[in-house]
């Protein structure tokens, strides 16, 4: 006898034969799986778009952030020209501007920061994820450092002023070094404090992903703990390590007011290693902070704009130069 249904469209009991389903109910199936395939591709569609079109707007962001910088530093751009990079006298009052000893403060801080640091960031990457991964110690470490990237910049500055900086100047006074304690030094070991918890917490997260299979095979040929983290974790990893270098090194070259507070503020340009490393100076960032407000002419505010386009392109460059390397390990 031949089952008769009342409404063709009612919902298919999964678990019905084959020989009980009647043409139209196939075609409801067809029609009701094509309509749900259908509204899927189109919020595919839509949310690809959107994705594409929040790239997009970044990248006129940035664009526009470029432009800005460009356009505000013309007036300097045509009055100084390509000798404003080099030029080694900052003197707002006798409308003389070069850039160079803000370009070798930047640079300097940062690279002596990012040397300081990277041996404490891999440590600590290291002991937290393949020697003591899980636990209470595991976790009072990982919200320090958490803390450490959480505390406001101005906040290390007064704890380099008045801590740090009596430490620094006893040391400078038995290495026969002006006692300045102030200067690229104490602003450098303040920077390296504040980078450490950038490169740390992707050096955690990439070595907690190594596969299992490779430590254990490695383990397996007898290979130590530290064999296996030189020769399988190290090299498994070295991409995602160096993107965190990266990182901890463009938070270094953006600081501002800690190293405001510490680098001791002057343009003079220091005639030996020694006085450069342990001696007052300044950062193209500090200096803007500090004169912005003090521009009183159209000259020294683009001079000073300028500087930011420098800061703004030397970042841009070191991340390309870094990110070549980070391919050329990847691809190796």
């Amino acid at each position: 006898m031949e089952p008769s249904f009342a409404n063709p469209d009612e919902t298919i009991n999964p678990n019905t034969p084959d020989s009980f389903i009647s043409s139209k109910q196939v075609t409801v199936m067809k029609n009701s799986r094509l309509s749900l395939s259908n509204k899927q591709l189109k919020w595919e569609t839509i949310f690809k778009r959107i994705l594409i079109a929040m790239s997009i707007f970044l990248v006129l962001i940035i664009l526009g952030v470029l432009a800005t910088l460009i356009k505000e530093s013309m007036p300097s751009i045509k009055a100084l020209g390509i000798g404003y990079l080099w030029g080694k006298v900052w003197d707002p009052v006798s409308n003389i501007y070069g850039a160079y000893p803000f370009l070798v403060g930047t640079l300097l801080t940062s690279f002596i920061a990012l040397i300081i640091s990277v041996p404490f960031s891999y440590a600590v990457a290291i002991y937290l994820g393949e020697y003591n991964p899980a636990g209470w110690l595991s976790d009072l470490l990982k919200n320090t450092i958490e803390l450490i990237a959480a505390v406001p910049s101005i906040i290390y500055g007064f704890w380099g002023l008045f801590v740090l900086v009596p430490i620094i100047r006893t040391f400078e006074a038995k290495i026969g070094v002006a006692p300045y304690g102030i200067g690229v030094f104490t602003s450098s070991l303040i920077l390296a404090v504040m980078i450490i918890p950038y490169a740390a917490s992707l050096g955690i997260t990439l070595i907690r992903m190594v596969p299992s299979p490779l430590k254990e095979g490695a383990y397996a040929l007898g290979a130590t703990r530290f064999e296996v983290i030189r020769r399988v974790i190290m090299p498994y990893t070295r991409s995602g390590l160096f993107a965190g270098v990266l990182l901890s090194l463009g938070r270094a070259l953006g600081e501002t007011m800690a190293v405001t507070m510490l680098i001791g503020n002057t343009s003079a340009v220091a005639h030996t290693l020694k006085d450069a490393i342990f001696g007052p100076g300044n950062t193209m960032a500090s200096v803007i902070a500090n004169e912005f407000t003090e521009a009183d002419h159209t000259e020294y505010l683009s001079a000073l704009i300028e500087l930011g386009l420098v800061l703004f392109i030397v970042t841009v460059i070191i991340n390309l130069i870094g990110k070549r390397i980070i391919t050329r390990f990847t691809n190796n």
